[in-house]
């Protein structure tokens, strides 16, 4: 099996955050790490984005670690939504500079699925950190 595995946006997808086919969307394109059973973005934000400052808005980091993490159940090959989300903002996010988004699982238990997600700046520094609970509904079709 490949070593990574390239998550496009796709067409029918409406989801504002990865989604290809909302027209106001993100359109967030991560990468699925096998390996190291990772999900992986590369981005650069843009002023779209920002809250105030040139800085990210503290929602759309919320957003990049909740999508980031929602796709780590894809190791699972079920559907889960998220319950909880909790974010520590360690740094301003500059949104004129390339960020990496990652996620990984803690642990689960029975349908709870733990994972966590980090912001980092292209130094490695850590600018913000998140914690989600995410239920499973369904199994992946």
């Amino acid at each position: 099996m490949a070593d990574n595995v390239r998550l496009e946006p796709q067409p029918a997808n409406k989801c504002f955050g990865c989604g290809g086919g909302n027209e106001t969307g993100m359109k967030l394109a991560f990468e699925q790490d096998m390996a190291r059973r990772r999900i992986v973005g590369r981005f650069v934000l843009g002023p779209r984005y920002q809250g105030s400052g040139g800085m990210a808005h503290g929602g759309v980091i919320a957003l990049l670690l909740d999508e980031a993490m929602g796709k780590l159940n894809r190791f699972h090959a079920v559907t889960a939504v998220t319950a909880e989300l909790h974010v520590e903002y360690l740094k301003p996010v500059d949104v004129e500079k390339e960020i990496l988004v990652e996620a990984f699982e803690a642990e689960q238990q029975g349908r709870n699925l733990f994972y966590v997600g980090e912001v980092r700046n292209e130094a490695g520094q850590l600018l913000a950190r998140g914690k989600g609970r995410f239920v499973t509904i369904t199994p992946r079709a």
